[in-house]
């Protein structure tokens, strides 16, 4: 083995190390803040739950929002990847569409404690409405069918994909806002995507 090696090697255990460590501190952050609040929980709090020293949870997220935007961050990512695992790019525009944001409501109703938590926090405290992540990700599929000659080419991707995501935050955080849950999340996504589809594909 070679010096480059070795020292490829300590590099992916550091690597592995800070993800550990990171990972950590996620799952102590979310699981205090479902179980006592956002705003009642500090950093001293995930320190002591993840048993790490306080410097270190700011070495890893410097703002208590981080972990907000990691949350959102993961579940997308899950998302997409359940979607690369089914090939979904052989998909339609409309079904990719649907597949998104139906994958996003089952995680949302997997978890609808933490998830009322969360999503009050991120739009309080957090950038929910000003992430772009999640509009370009929508947009990104949108471009893909105006390629393919399934969507109209006067519709703009950036738009078509903001307006989804603001129908999607908007109907999960009247989802969580009630009790007991005032209708079905995955119906209530459904119907949203028909009418912005209905004024998006080629006939």
């Amino acid at each position: 083995m070679t010096n480059s090696d070795v020292d490829s090697a300590g590099l992916g255990r550091r690597e592995r190390k800070r993800r550990q460590v990171r990972d950590q501190l996620y799952v102590a952050a979310i699981d205090l803040f479902a179980a006592q609040g956002y705003e009642a929980t500090t950093m001293d709090h995930i320190a002591e739950r993840a048993d790490v020293a306080r410097a270190t949870v700011f070495n890893y997220f410097a703002q208590k929002t981080g972990f907000l935007e990691e949350w959102g961050a993961r579940r997308r990512a899950k998302v997409l990847g359940i979607l690369r695992q089914e090939h979904a790019e052989e998909l339609t525009v409309g079904e990719r569409l649907r597949r998104y944001v139906g994958e996003l409501a089952c995680l949302n109703i997997e978890s609808r404690a933490e998830t009322a938590v969360l999503i009050e926090a991120s739009a309080r405290f957090g950038q929910l409405l000003r992430d772009p992540m999640p509009e370009k990700e929508l947009a990104d599929i949108i471009d893909e069918g105006i390629r393919r000659g399934e969507v109209r080419t006067t519709v703009d991707p950036g738009e078509a994909g903001s307006l989804i995501a603001a129908g999607y935050f908007a109907a999960l955080m009247r989802w969580t806002g009630e009790e007991p849950e005032p209708f079905d999340l995955r119906q209530r996504l459904e119907r949203m995507l028909d009418i912005v589809l209905e004024g998006i594909l080629l006939r």
